[in-house]
């Protein structure tokens, strides 16, 4: 794999700068698909429950029941992660609160991509040690600053 050059001490330091003042805090998940993941997982509850109540629920093996309880409060948990990670851009790096914390130096950068889906904006931290560290961006500021580093730690 090709050795990636690092942006200058000139490049960093202006890359803080157009960020704006640091340290930059804000929502991980972006409002509307927090509030869409509560009401996908209330419809899975509703929906569990009238099946335990009814007919059916009668049939359905223990081991199965609990298989599919034990995965719903799995997705409770994923939920509640969502509600409350935060992002947070330092004169350090990056960091994000989720079931593990998230972090990345600005040192440990070699390449970084910013992926603008749906559901949330991502930056992709490569470092060269295992798997990319993902970043999600919940608010306007934190996607404007995930482009920027993008562009400044892009593949050169």
């Amino acid at each position: 794999m090709a050795k990636h050059t690092q942006p200058s001490e000139a490049e960093q330091s202006q890359l803080l700068e157009e960020i704006g003042p640091l340290p930059l805090q804000g929502l991980a998940w972006p409002r509307r698909i927090k509030i869409l993941a509560w009401i996908v997982l209330a419809v899975i509850g509703v929906q569990i429950i009238i099946t335990a109540s009814g007919p059916g629920g009668q049939h359905i093996s223990p081991i199965v029941a609990g298989s599919m309880l034990l995965c719903y409060l799995a997705l409770l948990v994923l939920a509640w992660y969502m509600q409350i990670s935060v992002t947070t851009i330092t004169h350090v790096g990056i960091q994000q609160t989720w079931i593990s914390h998230r972090e990345v130096a600005w040192s440990d950068i070699q390449f970084a991509k910013f992926i603008p889906l749906f559901a949330s904006k991502r930056l992709m931290c490569f470092t060269g040690r295992g798997r990319p560290i993902v970043f999600q961006a919940g608010t306007r500021d934190l996607e404007i600053a995930f482009a920027r580093i993008s562009l400044v730690y892009r593949r050169r």
